[in-house]
């Protein structure tokens, strides 16, 4: 049986994602915990660990002109709770903080009852493009007068994907004003409505738009360029929700209310300006991306299909937002997610199995709702940042250990060098050098 297939018929649920001191515990440690808490095997103990990487022979079956692999250090997000449910989540990501602050989001979610999500079926749109088909609105009417038989002709084309109650469910008509001018042929497009189910869809969406493409031709007399799924996969879409009490954002001498307010005020700047909104999603991104790269997703589409999802009124605007109600600070997500538990590298990439198997959702609309509460906790960490000390103060201790390995400091050497660089407020590497010098005992080395 196939990882996904033993997700999908028997989810097991991680027994905690409240890990307190976790990241006290050295790298042997914290594997050998998760070990025990997830049941797993010694070889999955030790691929955390880089001793069974992505083996050449597949790497040069994924994609071309392989010449080796590449490797990101893989965390944990804790304390994440979703509908009741715990999650571990595996997070891939070159980036300081992005662990540490999703975590410490969801742990303050997580104390006012965790995180309220949703999610639509696997529903995605392929494209038809068709040209040189004269009248539009003659063209149009045959296009929908044959729905079914241009549903049979996709459905046809993927039979055994109609067993699990997938496929093409519907189409539309699209004509669209032409770019060139009011003198242009006017863009008429046939969207194909499929049902994906536990797949992403990619190839399945494509496959179909182009199979029926010659049925199309016949009908409308046309031409047919472009058949191709889109990626703003806006009737796939996600939602998650947090409300906490706007008492237990206190902290560090400032009041749950200002707190609060800095973070209202945040969102109240993303809604009304698109400079400041793309910096906003890119918060949520920094929670998302790292996940899907881990669980083999298209993190290239899931973005595609975000900001264009984020453009939907005629003005880029942030995915979430954040209001206060009744006393307490209540934050909202929505964006498209297109994921999938099947296909891809996800059968043959020995990562990308043991991250699910220590994510452990049990259908892609399980998996979308975690992605979603997990971006929205992202996003309330760094406005809760950005409302308080600034994003700087955080970012940059978490970045020192990035400059003390640079300037060559090792082991134990590493936080020490970092703690002192965020102290004194220069994170730099020449900085760095002088104080390995003095720790040293030679300042003149």
């Amino acid at each position: 049986m196939s990882h996904a297939a033993k997700n999908l018929s028997a989810p097991q649920r991680a027994p905690t994602s409240r890990l307190p001191d976790f990241r006290k515990l050295s790298v042997e440690e914290r594997v050998e915990l998760l070990g025990q808490m997830l049941e797993l095997s010694e070889g999955e103990r030790l691929r955390f660990q880089g001793a069974e990487g992505l083996p050449m022979e597949v790497a040069s079956r994924l994609i071309e002109n392989v010449v080796g692999t590449f490797s990101l250090p893989m965390g944990l997000g804790l304390n994440l709770l979703v509908n009741g449910r715990e999650y571990l989540v595996p997070m891939a990501v070159e980036e300081p903080s992005v662990v540490a602050a999703s975590s410490f989001a969801a742990k303050l979610v997580r104390e006012a009852g965790g995180f309220t999500a949703e999610a639509d079926p696997s529903l995605m749109i392929g494209q038809v493009q068709v040209t040189e088909y004269g009248d539009p609105e003659w063209a149009t009417a045959a296009l929908l007068a044959a729905r079914e038989e241009i549903l049979a002709r996709a459905n046809s084309l993927h039979p055994a994907m109609v067993q699990r109650g997938g496929g093409a469910r519907d189409l539309e008509v699209r004509v669209l004003p032409a770019p060139e001018g009011p003198d242009g042929e006017p863009l008429l497009i046939l969207h194909l409505l499929i049902d994906c189910q536990e797949a992403m869809g990619a190839n399945l969406i494509n496959t179909m738009a182009e199979g029926v493409a010659p049925l199309v031709e016949e009908l409308t007399g046309g031409r047919v360029f472009l058949r191709i799924l889109s990626n703003l996969a806006d009737r796939r879409l996600a939602r998650a929700s947090c409300r906490i009490p706007v008492s237990q954002l206190a902290f560090n001498g400032r009041t749950g209310e200002a707190i609060a307010e800095g973070i209202v005020q945040a969102s109240r700047f993303a809604q009304a300006d698109p400079y400041r909104a793309a910096t906003h999603n890119k918060g949520i991104m920094n929670g998302i991306d790292p996940v899907a790269i881990a669980t083999g997703q298209d993190w290239r589409a899931i973005e595609a299909g975000a900001h264009a999802f984020a453009c939907r009124s005629g003005q880029y605007r942030p995915l979430s937002t954040w209001t206060l109600e009744d006393e307490q600070l209540v934050g909202r997500i929505e964006l498209p997610l297109a994921l999938g538990l099947v296909g891809g590298p996800i059968k043959v990439h020995p990562g990308v199995r043991l991250a699910l198997e220590v994510l452990r959702v049990g259908s892609v609309q399980e998996f979308a709702q975690v992605l979603a509460s997990v971006g929205l906790a992202q996003n309330l960490a760094a406005l809760r940042a950005l409302g308080s000390d600034g994003i700087q103060k955080g970012h940059l201790a978490m970045h020192a250990r990035s400059v003390a390995m640079a300037a060559g400091a090792r082991g134990a050497q590493v936080d020490e060098v970092a703690g002192l660089l965020a102290r004194t407020g220069s994170v730099k590497v020449e900085q760095a050098r002088e104080l390995m010098r003095l720790l040293s005992g030679n300042p003149q080395e």
